[in-house]
């Protein structure tokens, strides 16, 4: 497995870009156990066992079904911008630096365990998880970029292509982090797999509450 990492974050072998063979079971694979690695650090924010349990499972299903609902919408872009031929290439890329965002969130695992126990504020805790999936994202386009280098250089729509995934791929992660709440568990509040109010709308929250806020000015 760390071989595998090593390998992603290089770019090399079966994760150089290119149009070679997807290697679906071994992106598939860093995502699943980066990902349980990291939201059992995550969920283990107060020492409730079963909340690092919930979002071990979490995060792999975040990264993973935010994907794939993105997909098809994807394959409709490139195949509009004339890049239908590409699209292996491209999800080459995207699943590489999905895996990527993976592997750096489990890498930082242990620092998030040593802040948790360096500290017991829970919205201190959110900042630092965000900041972390920052970091992750962060390292995630680093390798998009590497892998749509030669996309670009071949046809310059993929430039639009690329844009058109970080766009929808942002918009459906956010609602879908919102859906999958809590990862940390706040500590007034038992645990929980979902909150009760799960299916509501991150975006209209999020308005609801500037709203609230201009309202309070």
């Amino acid at each position: 497995m760390i071989g595998q990492a090593d390998a992603l974050l290089r770019g090399q072998g079966p994760y150089a870009a290119g149009r070679g063979i997807v290697p679906w079971r071994q992106l598939v694979l860093l995502v699943v156990v980066s990902g349980f690695v990291y939201g059992a650090a995550m969920g283990a924010f107060g020492g409730r066992a079963l909340q690092a349990l919930y979002s071990a499972s979490k995060v792999p299903l975040l990264l993973g079904c935010s994907t794939l609902v993105c997909l098809p919408n994807f394959y409709v872009v490139n195949v509009l911008l004339g890049l239908r031929d590409d699209f292996s290439a491209a999800c080459r890329g995207v699943f590489a630096a999905q895996a990527t965002l993976a592997v750096v969130l489990a890498s930082l695992a242990p620092v998030t365990l040593f802040f948790y126990v360096s500290s017991d504020g829970y919205e201190l805790a959110k900042v630092w998880n965000g900041l972390v999936f920052f970091v992750g994202t962060v390292a995630g386009q680093l390798t998009l970029s590497h892998h749509y280098k030669p996309l670009i250089a071949h046809n310059r729509a993929h430039r639009l292509g690329r844009a058109a995934w970080i766009v929808l791929y942002v918009f459906v992660a956010i609602q879908l982090a919102w859906v999958l709440r809590p990862f940390l568990g706040a500590p007034d509040l038992p645990t929980a797999f979902f909150r009760t109010d799960a299916w509501s709308n991150a975006y209209v929250e999020v308005f609801d509450a500037i709203a609230r806020m201009l309202r309070g000015g």
